[in-house]
């Protein structure tokens, strides 16, 4: 779809692959990591999902949409740092983390790169990753596909896969639901047999062949694999004038 900028560009069907992680959650708070999931969830907030909550990113609930970066006019709510551990345990949260690896049963990794006992690169560490996936919906996003990062197996596992969850038994797997991978390729679910990574949609543009080339493990793919939709004029003009009105979800993604 255009816009009076012109066409949708790759930074922006991602955004609405983002927001349409959101559809149908309900009023939940929306956990977005990174720059194109917070526009996501934003976009979800202002179309199909009015009861998502949203953050400003520390600890207080915002009652409007702000633009990315801008502050909340309205403030509904405060959510420090105890609080808002009491709501991972209690599942009404659906998170968009990163992933610096992420294998075929989603299990992901943030900490390190390399032997854990004398790793290569340091990363962010596990952070808040096991407590996400097996109390809350989870869903992903790689704003760089590449077989560095979908890979056969993750150097450390923060957020836990299928494999691990169902491992680890009924305490993992009650609560325990990866929802979508998006990156700049396509889309992503774990709707196989043995809930390993499937291809959901392709971005425009983009074929199935290069999805393969840029991934590290033999990837389910469906005989049709459709389009990720791409935004329509209205929201098109939500996340240029509203959402993203300095392109930071460009510099994201990139050209």
């Amino acid at each position: 779809m255009s816009g009076e900028g012109g066409p949708a560009t790759r930074a922006e069907v991602c955004v609405v692959a983002c927001a349409e992680v959101w559809r149908g959650a309900g009023e939940v708070l929306a956990a977005a990591m990174g720059t194109v999931p917070a526009a996501g969830a934003r976009l979800a907030r202002l179309t199909f999902a009015p009861g998502l909550l949203l953050t400003d990113g520390e600890a207080l609930l915002a009652g409007d949409v702000p633009a990315l970066g801008a502050p909340a006019r309205v403030v509904e709510g405060w959510l420090p740092y105890r609080a808002h551990l009491e709501l991972v345990a209690g599942g009404r949260r659906h998170v968009m983390m990163g992933a610096s690896q992420l294998d075929r049963y989603g299990n992901q990794n943030i900490s390190c790169i390399g032997d854990w006992e004398r790793p290569r690169r340091q990363l962010l560490g596990v952070r808040g990753a096991p407590a996400n996936t097996v109390n809350n919906p989870t869903s992903y996003w790689v704003p760089r596909h590449s077989a560095r990062v979908f890979v056969e197996r993750v150097d450390m596992v923060c957020g836990v896969g299928h494999d691990r969850a169902a491992a680890a038994g009924p305490s993992a797997t009650r609560y325990h639901r990866l929802r979508h991978v998006v990156s700049d390729l396509g889309v992503f679910d774990f709707e196989t047999p043995g809930r390993t990574m499937r291809l959901r949609s392709l971005h425009p543009g983009v074929t199935v062949g290069r999805v393969v080339e840029s991934t590290g493990f033999t990837l389910t793919v469906p005989e049709q694999v459709p389009v990720t939709r791409e935004p329509t004029a209205a929201e098109l003009r939500l996340i240029r004038e509203a959402i993203d009105p300095d392109g930071l979800c460009e510099r994201e993604v990139g050209p």
